[in-house]
């Protein structure tokens, strides 16, 4: 059978899961997240992050909130509800994550310090559009039994390091792959006020375990200190092979495609990759590989523009396959990538902001194909449509651990709304996989990059977000659809390079497993070969195939 036929009988034969015959989203707000002034608030909201707020080892959603309390929440299991721990009471750890005053828009979380739990920075900016703000931003670290913002520290405030200009995206990057991450803020400059600022923690100035917690913005050293429209900002490991690269779409002026040079200084080079694209105006932006070959790719939303979806090539160069239907423009806000259904295909969900007339929400599908781009069909997006939505943010994570993606979006700038939730109608039978790396403290690994090799489908890379969508941050995990295919093995990669092979028994299917920083010695020896089953080798596309014959592995034929 030739391979291409090979491929389509794959398909006929349900590798990649069931055939789609509901819309993709129900809305699930009123069972999760019912209205209430202290858990819903009909307010202007702005970024969500995902992280682990209270430490308990589970997920929170952490909200920007622009003319209210940010807020924090926690999935309650036994009352099958999301509820908000950030409460209006100064004796709660959290009480100061509210924040009302800050006008919050952006929110990202990553352990600036190296002490195994995640910081939370907020981008504030009081009505600045750029140039200066009057706000400052806020950096929260758990110290003293609260959360207390780093950047009021006396010795912070005598160095001038809190960000105070018009800040639109945030991300994290751990630059030199220490395990200690730097908060990127993408600012929007007005003239020569407001370069792109990059904040992390000065070493040698630092006590960690007295909590003092020393910042610096190194911007000016790590060459990224540029002066643009900032807009969307993403990091992971792009053009390098493991280290962390930033990608920032701008608005009125090329975008940066930040190269890291290895010793945590960068140098731009979107120019040379072909992603400028100097005449639209970025947004939302995520990572993936859409194709399978391992490499990079990027998809963002330009502002009432042409939509982009960029494949990396071998020679690290860029080329958009956005169909017209794909590209169309629209008010879009917050894109993301993610296998919703479990299906072995990556989805991508475009978030637009109803703020002249209607303006649905929307998402495709980009399915993988044998030696040719992949596919791009619109799906029925459902509930999620969301027409007269304001949204402004968005994040995914599988909050009640049913082992499908759950959908939140944040409405807010040009009207009150409250937060939506959404689950996922397909896909329930489909198997999954979640990996969670951690870094060499124990915090999530943020940046890393997760492989997960298929006994049919081949390869499939996830990035664990250090911020991405726009103003927001998706869950520190990497989360694999696998339809009816069987994973033999995962392989993780640190931004310091270290990696590690973890072989896949049939138990791990449909969990969440940990993969801790590797120890020296620990790094596994595994080849691809050894990684497929006795009896199997790899193929060029990176699938286990049967030793004596040129067709994968007959597990469905």
């Amino acid at each position: 059978m030739e391979m291409s036929m090979w491929w389509a009988c794959l398909l006929c034969l349900g590798l990649f899961g069931q055939t789609r015959a509901q819309p993709m989203f129900s809305v699930n707000t009123d069972t999760v997240l019912p209205p209430h002034a202290l858990h819903n608030p009909t307010q202007r909201n702005y970024g969500m992050a995902v992280t682990d707020v209270d430490g308990d080892g589970s997920l929170e959603v952490v909200v920007a909130g622009y003319n209210g309390p940010n807020l924090v929440l926690k999935y309650d299991s036994s009352q099958k509800k999301l509820v908000n721990i950030a409460i209006d009471d100064t004796s709660s750890p959290y009480y100061g994550l509210r924040d009302p005053q800050g006008n919050a828009i952006g929110v990202t979380a990553c352990d600036v310090d190296g002490d195994g739990r995640e910081e939370i920075y907020f981008l504030n900016t009081n009505n600045a559009f750029s140039g200066q703000a009057t706000y400052a931003d806020k950096l929260f670290k758990y110290r003293n039994g609260r959360f207390e913002d780093l950047l009021s520290d006396d010795v912070n405030v005598r160095r001038g390091v809190a960000n105070r200009m018009a800040g639109r995206s945030v991300a994290c990057i751990d630059r030199k792959g220490t395990g200690r991450y730097s908060i990127y803020v993408a600012n929007y400059a007005s003239g020569n006020v407001g370069p792109h600022a990059l904040i992390e923690m000065d070493e040698a100035a630092s006590h960690v375990e007295k909590g003092v917690i020393v910042l610096s913005d190194v911007a000016p050293q790590a060459n990224v200190n540029k002066y643009t429209g900032g807009r969307g900002v993403t990091v992971g490991p792009i053009l390098s092979e493991t280290k962390s690269d930033i990608f920032c779409d701008n608005e009125n002026g090329p975008n940066f495609l930040f190269h890291n040079n290895g010793d945590g200084t960068f140098k731009d080079v979107a120019a040379d990759a072909g992603v400028e694209d100097r005449y639209q105006h970025g947004r939302g932006v995520a990572l993936a590989d859409f194709n399978g070959d391992g490499k990079t790719d990027i998809v963002y939303g330009n502002w009432n523009g042409p939509h982009r979806l960029y494949l990396q090539d071998s020679q690290q160069k860029f080329r958009n396959i956005a169909t017209p239907a794909f590209s169309s423009p629209s008010p879009v806000r917050t894109v993301i990538a993610a296998d919703f259904d479990n299906d072995l295909q990556l989805e991508v969900f475009f978030n637009n902001i109803a703020y002249r007339g209607h303006a649905p929400n929307r998402i495709f599908r980009v399915s993988r194909k044998q030696d040719s781009d992949p596919d791009i069909t619109e799906l029925d997006v459902g509930d999620a449509s969301e027409p007269q939505g304001r949204g402004t943010g968005a994040t995914v994570t599988d909050f009640d651990g049913d082992g499908l993606l759950d959908l939140l979006v944040a409405h807010g700038e040009s009207a009150s709304q409250p937060i939506s939730v959404f689950k996922v109608n397909q896909g329930s039978t489909n198997k999954w996989l979640r990996v969670v790396p951690r870094t060499r403290f124990g915090a999530y690994a943020r940046g890393a990059k997760v492989v997960m090799y298929t006994k049919q489908s081949g390869t499939h890379t996830r990035i664990i977000d250090g911020g991405s969508g726009y103003l927001c941050e998706m869950e520190p995990v990497a989360h694999f659809g696998l339809g009816s295919d069987e994973a033999t093995s995962i392989e993780v990669y640190w931004p310091d390079g270290r990696s590690l092979v973890r072989p896949l028994k049939s138990a791990d299917i449909n969990t969440a497993i940990e993969i801790l920083y590797p120890q020296e010695g620990e790094e596994s020896a595994l080849t691809l070969d050894e990684q497929c089953e006795a009896g199997s080798t790899v193929d060029t596309n990176g699938r286990c195939v049967d030793k004596l014959s040129t067709q994968p592995s007959s597990y469905f034929v």
